[in-house]
C-alpha cells in the first residue's frame, strides 16, 4: 500500500485528506468520511478498513472536515463537496479511475447522504449525484443531524425534516446512483427507525432497485472497527462486496 498523507484539498480552510493506493494501474476510488458526531474523529482512524480495501485493489481517500465547536452548518458539507471535487480533479494523476464511490460512518454517513440527495453541494463543482458510481451510508442520520439541531438551539432528540435533513431532498425528479445502507439492530436511539424511513422513502419514489440494506447485530457502528477471524475489516468487506457487485 502506497500512502500520501495530509494532502490539502481546500487551501482556504487547510482541510486535508489521506490517499492510500493499491499496486495496480487501474482502480476504483472510495472516498470515506469518518464519524464522531460532527465534533470528533479523524481521517486516520480506520487503518484496517484502508488496508483491506487497498489489498482488494481499491484506492481509499479519507478526508477530514471542519467540526464543532469551530464549525457551523454547512461548513462540513462545503468541505466534503470540496473533497469530492478533489477526487474528480486529481485522482487521474495516480492511475486510471474506473469508478468513484463516496461514503461515511455515522456523522460521515449524514454528510454522504446530504451530498447524494441535496444537489446544492456538489453542483457548485459541476458534479451531480449520478456522476458518483455509488454511495455508502453507514448509520447516518437521514433527518436533521442532532448536532445541527443543537446549533439551532433545538432539543437534539427532535425529529426535524427540513432542508438540513437528507431525506427532505428525495423526490422523483433526480437520478441517484446505487446505495449501500448499513445500520445496527441496536443502534443509537431512533437511528434504526429513521433508517427504515429513509429506505421506505427511497422505495416510494422508485429507487428500491438501487438500494441495498445491511442490518448488523450490535450497537452503533461497532462493526466499523471489527475484524473477522482472518483479521480483515468487517466493514471493509461489506463496502468492497458492494463496490465489486456494481463494477462487475
Amino acid at each position: 500500500m502506497k500512502s500520501f498523507f495530509d494532502l490539502k484539498y481546500n487551501e482556504k480552510t487547510d482541510q486535508c485528506l489521506d490517499l492510500h493506493l493499491p499496486e495496480t494501474e487501474e482502480f476504483v476510488v472510495f472516498l470515506y468520511f469518518h464519524g464522531g458526531g460532527l465534533e470528533t474523529g479523524d481521517k486516520s482512524e480506520q487503518k484496517k478498513l484502508f488496508e483491506y480495501m487497498v489489498s482488494c485493489g481499491i484506492a481509499v481517500v479519507s478526508a477530514n472536515y471542519r467540526m464543532y465547536p469551530n464549525a457551523k452548518y454547512p461548513d462540513f458539507l462545503i468541505d466534503a463537496s470540496d473533497a469530492v471535487a478533489w477526487v474528480f480533479n486529481n485522482m487521474g494523476k495516480y492511475g486510471k479511475i474506473s469508478g468513484i464511490y463516496v461514503g461515511g460512518s455515522s456523522a460521515g454517513g449524514y454528510i454522504s447522504q446530504m451530498l447524494c440527495f441535496d444537489e446544492r453541494w456538489l453542483s457548485g463543482h459541476g458534479i451531480k449525484s449520478s456522476d458518483i458510481s455509488g454511495f455508502i451510508f453507514d448509520a447516518g442520520q437521514p433527518t436533521c443531524h442532532f448536532k445541527v439541531l443543537r446549533e439551532r438551539g433545538l432539543n437534539p432528540h427532535k425529529v426535524i425534516i427540513d432542508d438540513m435533513a437528507p431525506i427532505y431532498h428525495i423526490d422523483d425528479t433526480k437520478k441517484f446512483p446505487p446505495m449501500l445502507i448499513i445500520v445496527s439492530d441496536n443502534d443509537m436511539q431512533n437511528r434504526y427507525e429513521q433508517t427504515m424511513l429513509l429506505i421506505s422513502t427511497l422505495k416510494c419514489f422508485g429507487y428500491s432497485e438501487k438500494v441495498k440494506l445491511k442490518i448488523m447485530n450490535g450497537t452503533h457502528c461497532a462493526y466499523v472497527n471489527a475484524v473477522d477471524q482472518n483479521g480483515n475489516s468487517v466493514f471493509g468487506k461489506m463496502v468492497t462486496e458492494f463496490i465489486f457487485g456494481i463494477e462487475s
